[in-house]
């Protein structure tokens, strides 16, 4: 549940950088997600081409999560997070403050500063941040309810760069729901995340920019539902030394026998 939404999938789905449209709608169906994110600043809210492609999304029938994608300041990040509720009438904002241009690693400092005024706003802030202890309880303290830590940098394809961190994040929150986000490069690191625990993966490049998005889309969704049937059911943990599958005791012992 986010923000008091119950929703049956925990796959959710970018929007940028697909062939086409029709590539699109092809593949949010495949994947079962019922979120998508869409960048304002990307769309161009006042534009013709903006408008367009939010009617498209809104043909779908999707619950739109607008994000602040490419804002490098509160300022920057605050204005974008109003000019998407006025365009997608919503109250949920995916949060980014990017403080490196390389990594694209979020500016945790201008993180919390922006929560806690688009909180204090009205907003339902889903924030991209790391994967610090520290930083997560100061976003739970400016008004948060949802986290979404990076697996790896956007784009990389790298998948859970510190399983750790992400361990011990999902132990110290564990009534907080967590989203990875940004990374994932293939469907394995989908379910290593589920497997840790996480309620959901967000998604949009290794889907967009694969040989088959569809396919792709179709393989993070069953990935999702393994991974966290995988979680429920306790797996079983690494051990230092081996244990056989089979018994010792009761092993029929067999003699041998000479003229």
């Amino acid at each position: 549940m986010l923000y008091g939404v119950e929703l049956s999938s925990r796959l959710l789905l970018g929007t940028a950088r697909y062939p086409s449209p029709a590539v699109l709608e092809r593949a949010i169906k495949a994947s079962g997600a019922q979120i998508v994110t869409v960048s304002l600043r990307r769309e161009g809210g006042a534009s013709r081409a903006g408008q367009s492609f939010w009617s498209f999304v809104q043909s779908l029938g999707l619950r739109v999560l607008p994000n602040t994608a490419g804002c490098h300041s509160v300022q920057e990040a605050v204005t974008t997070a109003h000019m998407a509720r006025e365009l997608f009438d919503t109250k949920w904002i995916k949060l980014e403050v990017i403080g490196d241009a390389d990594t694209l690693q979020p500016d945790v400092f201008g993180l919390v500063e922006a929560a806690g005024i688009l909180t204090q706003d009205g907003f339902e802030v889903f924030p991209y941040t790391t994967e610090d202890l520290v930083v997560a309880d100061r976003l739970l303290e400016a008004g948060c309810r949802v986290l979404m830590p990076w697996g790896a940098p956007i784009g990389s394809a790298r998948g859970l760069n510190n399983v750790y961190g992400l361990r011990s994040l999902r132990a110290h929150f564990p009534d907080i729901p967590l989203i990875v986000d940004a990374g994932l490069g293939v469907p394995s690191h989908a379910a290593a995340a589920m497997e840790l625990g996480y309620d959901a993966v967000l998604l949009n490049t290794a889907v967009a920019e694969a040989g088959d998005p569809v396919a792709m889309a179709r393989a993070f969704a069953l990935a999702v539902e393994a991974g966290r049937t995988a979680f429920l059911a306790q797996p079983l943990e690494p051990r230092d030394m081996a244990q056989p599958s089979t018994p010792v005791i009761g092993k029929a012992a067999l003699e041998r026998f000479s003229n």
